[in-house]
């Protein structure tokens, strides 16, 4: 197991000695659309009987930038040791393929538990923000980060270029983040919408990970485990299978 710590310990540094930029970036960015949204809506939208739209978003927010900032961070890894030409100093080593995804895996959910507890904390300094079964929301940031750091190797194998890897970060992962229930209860769409919601699996890991704070969800939280779960597996299979066979790595 020397070469998954190192390489574990190799992903933790990489994002940590530009904090500013892997950290408070993404916690500003989050903060600003709080300033807005709250601004303009906390009047008019009362999501859940009792909790303010302020209080909704804040959940919401914590795990879009979760999310995001866990697929960012296997996924630049990559393609940067590709284009780099230091991909070599990996694949070289005797490492396991598990190990390699274990090592990209677990550093993309440091990163994005990370910016998640940062605006947590940051925010219950300004609003009361319940937290009523700690162990739910912390399924769902785990889970959800680690599918999101295994599709990130995915897209991080996939991409020969940073032009391909932007393209399925904003064609893919940012539509589906932003269309997730992160603004809005599906319940305030028209039933078509609802439906077409209950396709996209990040709006189970949000809604998911919002019942942790609220003890309320649109879908059942046992459901949403369940699916969140069986994308990971799905995920986690599919790229182990690309590191397995060294897809556009060794060959």
């Amino acid at each position: 197991m020397t070469g998954f710590y190192t390489l574990l310990y190799k992903e933790l540094l990489r994002f940590w000695k530009v904090s500013f930029q892997t950290i408070v970036a993404p916690l500003i960015t989050v903060l600003l659309y709080l300033l807005v949204f709250s601004q303009v809506l906390e009047e008019h939208v009362q999501p859940y009987p009792g909790v303010s739209y302020t209080a909704f978003l804040i959940p919401g927010l914590a795990m879009m930038a979760v999310l995001q900032n866990a697929f960012a961070n296997s996924s630049s890894s990559l393609i940067q040791s590709k284009i780099t030409g230091n991909i070599v100093f990996v694949l070289l080593p005797p490492f396991a393929y598990w190990e390699m995804f274990l090592a990209y895996t677990l550093a993309a959910v440091a990163r994005g538990l990370a910016v998640g507890a940062g605006v947590y904390l940051f925010t219950i300094g300004f609003i009361d923000l319940p937290l009523k079964s700690p162990l739910w929301a912390l399924m769902f940031a785990v889970l959800g980060s680690a599918l999101l750091g295994a599709l990130g190797i995915v897209a991080g194998i996939w991409a020969e270029k940073f032009d391909q890897l932007a393209a399925f970060q904003n064609f893919l992962i940012m539509p589906l983040t932003f269309l997730s229930g992160v603004f809005y209860s599906i319940h305030s769409l028209p039933p078509f919408w609802q439906e077409l919601s209950r396709l996209n699996p990040f709006f189970f890991m949000i809604d998911g990970f919002r019942y942790g704070f609220f003890g309320v969800s649109d879908i059942s939280p046992y459901a949403s485990l369940a699916i969140v779960g069986g994308c990971f597996l799905g995920i986690s299979l599919l790229t182990l299978w690309l590191l397995k066979i060294g897809y556009k790595l060794r060959s």
